[in-house]
Formats: structure tokens, C-alpha cells, sequence
């Protein structure tokens, strides 16, 4: 793979031995401090202090993210805030008490900001009509100044069980210029191991249409390491993506954490497979990827060189959020419906996880925040940080010096100390005044970024389970 600029190379070596060693629980870092950290303490006024303080000259522009929480079947491997439900009346009192929070939320908020992403994730936001689709953007176009010209992100994710060509359309015509499709896994094994049975002709049939219609971008999902998975099988499900060539893949680690994710617990314990397949998946997906041209971004994220994320990482724009890797780091996040999680200035907000708080707290008249946290000094300092490692995958000790006023190595000597085994097994490089993630680290850089977390080490486990997901 070609470099994206001096600074940045995007190879990626996956040394199975090293990534064998790594391997343990810790923060994906969409968040900093992350949401452990988040608190009651911190509720709607705080919230509206910060929206209302990020008006006025120099206001960013904004991105909203939408929650649906509605699933008509549970797939067994979802950690997603989500409620089973066939019954779509459903909706109804949802979208009344979404449209509520729309008109408050907008409030806060300069109509001169205008929208430059806008979101639907779930759940299933295709669990909703297109009539109910349309209502909620046009309510949210009343209270915010959406766009309509081809550099606006407005992106929804779709189950392709309840899409259908015909349906795409009309999501192109509402507006909708990003579509993300679930996929997982295309073998039928592993689909009946996690109830979720999908059609490869009608998911390509998607992607297809997507080519003919307004849509600047087409996004997959994978997941490596479920039940009954094999090199063999996994192996095809790759192929068959890379053949449709969609913009970007999403190809992430199955966590099972079955004490936190009720859903998990119907998966069966004979049909999991063992941690060396799931590390073999890992290196397949990567070498797979990389082979057929697809740029290794971070994480879990792969897109084609010509993609806004590739672009976005070479010139310094590229972000984490709670949606993973995502451009336009000059945004603030307003988040809307049941546990979505809102980044305003230098506050993280979190709406209530349950459908009945979350209406109650609407109902009272208010937002819907429950809890969040306000940033200090060292918070923005280190979040400026592991936002480097994370999204440029290199450091400027020179960069961090002029933002936040301090000496780079004086700052972090102990952290920099502790780097030393990290640097001997060559996952991180001190060049200078900088840091850069090596290709054998690209891997494993939230180990890096680990070490620059001060709140980690007082993250105690609950009843000796792990909080995090394991990095593989």
C-alpha cells in the first residue's frame, strides 16, 4: 500500500505472536474520558450551558446522530441498546417523544450551524416507515439547518432483510446519501448460529441499486470470531464483499461478554469458536483486505483510497465518535433518542438507556440527559492525545506543547517510561519530538493509547468481569 503523506504510511503487519500477547480487555476510545467515567452528576443543565456556549463566533457545525432502538428478532451477538418487537405501533410514541426532544435540542442551537452529518442507527432505523422516516427529517429540518448539497454526510443503517430495492430509493430520495449495510457473515451455518438468516443475492441487489442511485457512499459490516465460524467459510463471506466493492468495510471483533449482553447467553457454548481461530480470522480479514487495495484505517474500519476516511486520516480531519471512525472532527455531536450519547464542546452526554426514563424525562419537559461528564484541563490534554494515536496513528510532542501549554516529555514521563516495552516489541517508535504507531502496532494501538489513559487504572472490574472488550 502506498503512503497517504510522509507522515502517515498505512501498512499493517499482523504478527500473530505479538497481537497473541496483547491482547486484553480495554476502551475502544470513541470517548475520552470514556463511559465509565460518565456520572449522574452531570445532567441537562450542564448540557444546555455547553451547547449554548458553543454558539457565536466560530461555531462549529453540526452532526446528529438518531437512535432507533426497534429489532424485530435479536441477533445473539448484539451489544446494541435495542427492544424486540414486532408490533410497529411502536413507533408511534416513540417518534412523538423524538420529535419533543428534536424541537428542545434545536433550541440550544444557533440555526446559522448547519448540519453537516446526520445519522440513523439503532436497533434497526428501517424498523420505521419511509412516511415515519421522512417525518422525523422533516421535523428535524424545521429545527435545524439541514443541507442539501452533495458534501452533506446523512447516512442511515440498514438491516437488508427489510429493505428492498424499491425501498432504497425512497431513502435516496429523502435524502440519504450513505448507507450502511449489516452483513456479519454470508455463511448459512454461522447465520443460523446467531438468528440472523440473510439472503447474499438481495443484500448485493442493495449495493447495486446503491451505484445507480444518489448514494455517494456504500458500507458493510462484518463481524470475525462468531459461533461456527471457520478460515474456510469466513474466507468467502470476504470474497464475495471484495467482489461487490463497497466504499468502506467495518469488520469487527465478536466480544462475548454474555453478562452484559442478555442475547448472547442463546448462543451455545459448543459453537463458539477458540481464541487462536478467532486470531486466525483476524490476520485473514486483514491480509485479505489489504490484498485486494482496501486502506487499513484503524480498528475495525477498511475503506478504498479513494474514501473520505482515507482522506480524512491524511489531512488530520478523521475523528473516533460512538459510530466508530467518521470525518469532520470540527463537529459537535448532537445525539437524539434512547441512550444515544451526545459531544458538545467539552462535555459527553448520555440520554437514558430505558424506554420508560427516557419518556418520563421528556414528558417532565425537559431533555432526556442521565448522566455525562465535563472534561477538565488533563482530560482535554489526553484526549487530544489518544485522538492522535488513534486517527493519525502518530503524535507531535510539538503540536500538544502549543495547545495546551505544557512540556510534551515532562508532562509524560511516566507514560513515556511505561511505553519502553511497547517500544522493544515495536508496536510504537519515538522519532524526535514524536511518537509514530509502527505497522506490527497498527493493530494494537489501543495498547498505546492505553497508556496515556488516566482514568484506566481506576476502572475496577465488576464482580471480576471484564468491562472492556478484548482488543482482539
Amino acid at each position: 500500500m502506498s503512503p497517504m503523506s510522509a507522515a502517515l504510511s498505512t501498512e499493517t503487519i499482523f504478527d500473530a505472536d505479538l497481537v497473541r500477547r496483547y491482547d486484553r480487555p480495554g476502551p475502544r476510545y470513541t470517548s475520552y474520558p470514556t463511559a465509565v467515567q460518565f456520572h449522574a452528576g452531570f445532567g441537562a443543565a450542564d448540557y444546555e450551558a455547553a451547547a449554548r456556549a458553543s454558539n457565536g463566533p466560530g461555531a462549529k457545525p453540526l452532526s446528529i446522530y438518531m437512535h432507533v432502538p426497534f429489532c424485530e428478532s435479536p441477533c445473539f451477538y448484539c451489544g446494541c441498546n435495542k427492544i424486540i418487537t414486532r408490533d410497529h405501533g411502536r413507533a408511534r410514541p416513540y417518534l412523538d417523544h423524538l420529535k419533543l426532544e428534536i424541537e428542545r435540542q434545536g433550541a440550544l442551537f444557533d440555526r446559522g450551524r448547519l448540519v453537516d452529518q446526520l445519522h440513523f442507527g439503532g436497533g434497526t432505523p428501517t424498523f420505521l416507515s419511509d412516511a415515519e422516516l421522512a417525518e422525523v427529517l422533516e421535523h428535524v429540518g424545521r429545527h435545524f439547518t439541514l443541507r442539501s448539497d452533495p458534501d452533506r454526510e446523512y447516512s442511515i443503517e440498514i438491516d437488508p432483510r427489510t429493505v428492498s430495492v424499491a425501498r432504497l430509493d425512497v431513502l435516496s430520495k429523502l435524502g440519504l446519501n450513505r448507507v450502511s449495510l449489516g452483513v456479519q457473515d454470508f455463511d448459512p451455518e454461522v447465520q443460523d448460529a446467531v438468528n440472523r438468516v440473510q439472503s447474499v443475492e438481495d443484500t448485493l441487489a442493495l449495493i447495486r441499486r446503491a451505484r445507480e442511485l444518489p448514494i455517494d457512499s456504500v458500507s458493510i459490516d462484518l463481524i470475525y470470531g462468531l459461533p461456527r465460524q471457520s478460515r474456510a467459510s469466513f474466507a468467502k463471506t470476504l470474497d464475495i464483499v471484495i467482489a461487490a466493492r463497497p466504499d468502506r468495510i467495518a469488520a469487527y471483533s465478536y466480544a462475548h461478554l454474555p453478562h452484559l449482553f442478555k442475547p448472547q447467553r442463546q448462543i451455545k457454548q459448543a459453537d463458539l469458536i477458540t481464541p487462536a481461530e478467532k486470531l486466525g480470522l483476524l490476520g485473514l480479514t486483514v491480509e485479505t483486505l489489504t490484498g485486494a487495495g482496501y486502506v487499513y484505517i484503524g480498528m475495525d474500519h477498511f475503506a478504498l483510497p479513494t474514501d473520505e476516511l482515507v482522506r480524512a486520516q491524511a489531512d488530520g480531519t478523521l475523528q473516533r465518535n460512538f459510530q466508530g471512525y467518521s470525518t469532520r472532527a470540527e463537529c459537535d455531536l448532537v445525539a437524539l433518542g434512547v441512550s444515544s450519547i451526545s459531544k458538545v464542546g467539552d462535555t459527553y452526554a448520555q440520554n437514558s438507556k430505558a424506554l420508560p426514563e427516557y419518556y418520563k424525562r421528556i414528558n417532565d419537559g425537559g431533555l432526556a440527559i442521565e448522566r455525562g461528564v465535563k472534561l477538565d484541563a488533563e482530560d482535554r490534554l489526553r484526549r487530544d492525545v489518544i485522538q492522535q494515536l488513534m486517527c493519525a496513528t502518530r503524535l507531535d510532542f510539538a503540536g500538544i506543547d502549543r495547545r495546551h501549554g505544557i512540556r510534551f516529555e515532562e508532562h509524560f514521563a511516566a507514560e513515556l517510561e511505561r511505553l519502553k516495552p511497547l517500544e522493544a516489541d515495536d508496536l510504537v517508535r519515538q522519532e524526535g519530538r514524536a511518537l509514530r504507531i509502527t505497522a506490527r502496532g497498527r493493530l494494537l494501538m489501543r495498547n498505546v493509547a492505553m497508556v496515556f489513559d488516566a482514568h484506566l487504572p481506576k476502572v475496577a472490574p465488576v464482580a471480576d468481569q471484564p468491562r472492556f472488550s478484548r482488543v482482539v
